[in-house]
C-alpha cells in the first residue's frame, strides 16, 4: 500500500461523501462534478489494488490475510456501482446510496492502511 495515495482516497472519498450528502439534501441529481470525483477515488482505489496485491506476501496472518484481499478486490466496485445507480435512479436516494458507498470507501481504505502498517 501506497501511505499517500491511501490518505488522499480516504480524503477525497470524504469530500465525495460530503458532496452527495449535499446533493441529496437538495434533491439534486449526480453532475459531471460528482461523477469525477468518484473517478478520482477509482483512480486511487486501482493503484491501491496494485500495491496491495504485489505486496500481499507480507500479511502473515490468514485472517487478517483474507480481509485485506478481499477489501483488496471489492474497493474498486463500490464508487463504480454507486454511481451507475445514481446515474439510472433519478431520485434522491441515488445520492444517499453513493454517500453511503464514499462512506465505506473511506473507512475500509483506512482499515486496509491499518492492516498493512501491522504486517509490513
Amino acid at each position: 500500500m501506497i501511505a499517500p495515495v491511501t490518505y488522499a482516497v480516504v480524503v477525497l472519498a470524504a469530500v465525495l461523501f460530503v458532496v452527495t450528502v449535499v446533493y441529496a439534501v437538495r434533491d439534486r441529481l449526480i453532475d459531471d462534478y460528482v461523477i469525477g470525483l468518484a473517478a478520482l477515488v477509482e483512480l486511487g482505489l486501482l493503484i491501491q489494488l496494485v500495491a496491495g496485491v504485489v505486496g500481499l506476501g507480507h500479511i502473515g496472518d490468514a485472517t487478517e490475510w483474507a480481509t485485506f484481499a478481499a477489501y483488496l478486490i471489492s474497493l474498486p466496485v463500490i464508487p463504480v456501482g454507486t454511481v451507475l445507480l445514481a446515474i439510472k435512479e433519478k431520485s434522491r436516494w441515488a445520492m444517499g446510496s453513493l454517500a453511503v458507498g464514499a462512506f465505506a470507501v473511506a473507512v475500509m481504505t483506512a482499515r486496509c492502511l491499518q492492516i498493512w502498517n501491522t504486517y509490513a
